[in-house]
């Protein structure tokens, strides 16, 4: 199944219009979330194919989220990709753990984003 709608989770407004803009412009379509509550009633409203997930947030952080996420039976063949600027080697090992499919550093390179997401067409 292509991957067409993205929910995209992150507190910076930054970051949001940037990936959005960028998302967008490849013709997904994108809803975004600034914190865990509100990803989870994104969720709940509509069903993504894939959500990219930053890891440092106010309240519930990237890596909680992740697990509860995937862990739901209702969610569990969302594929989420960590998009965050924890670049070592320990966090993209423990984000695998929580139940992501893929890891992204940030600043973020638009075209190995997008191979990442499409490899789940």
């Amino acid at each position: 199944m292509p991957v067409k709608k993205i929910l995209l989770v992150d507190d910076s407004k930054t970051e949001l219009h940037f990936l959005s803009e960028l998302l967008t412009k490849k013709g997904y379509s994108v809803r975004t979330a600034e914190n865990g509550d509100e990803a989870m009633r994104r969720l709940a409203e509509e069903k993504p194919d894939l959500i990219l997930m930053d890891v440092v947030m106010p309240g519930q952080n990237g890596f909680q989220l992740t697990r509860s996420i995937t862990r739901d039976p209702n969610y569990a063949d969302v594929p989420v990709i960590m998009c965050t600027s924890k670049n070592q080697e320990t966090d993209k090992v423990w984000g695998m753990r929580q139940g992501a499919r893929d890891y992204v550093v940030k600043p973020v390179d638009p075209d190995e984003l997008i191979a990442k997401i499409r490899a789940f067409d």
